[in-house]
């Protein structure tokens, strides 16, 4: 069965700034774009059937990428760490509000939110500002 990861996407703004960011990081790793984080998750074979990592940007959950392998280690100092491989592409999603946490949290299927381009006419050309605006109003 399937199953996501949901994090926040701490200095990052807007959609565009993750891709951007994305696109920086693969330039000087070309090997595999990947997310460090301290705890390793207990589900990975469920995360790796398929599961994407949610980014939450300014409050909302808006993009996803898909998770394509998750790799445990040791850093430098001695402490276990975990390497969240992700695919290069950041798919926009339909903005859903989400408050701040710590870390990550699981994601059910049915409770992601759908990709942009298959979730409604018209919002995949909406400029983000304005998604973003119309998803706090509770209108998308």
């Amino acid at each position: 069965m399937t199953l996501h990861l949901l994090k926040l996407c701490v200095g990052v703004d807007t959609i565009s700034e993750l891709r951007a960011f994305t696109r920086m990081r693969r330039a000087h790793a070309p090997e595999v774009h990947a997310h460090v984080t301290r705890m390793i998750p207990k589900r990975a074979d469920e995360l790796l059937d398929g599961g994407s990592l949610y980014w939450v940007i300014k409050g909302q959950t808006c993009a996803r990428q898909k998770l394509v392998g998750i790799e445990p280690f040791v850093d430098s100092a001695g402490i276990k760490r975990c390497a969240l491989q992700l695919d290069d592409e950041v798919i926009a999603v339909r903005p859903q509000p989400h408050r701040a946490f710590q870390g990550w949290r699981y994601l059910e299927p049915k409770e992601a939110p759908p990709d942009l381009d298959v979730s409604g006419a018209g919002l995949a050309d909406m400029p983000e500002a304005l998604r973003r605006e119309l998803s706090d109003l509770g209108l998308i």
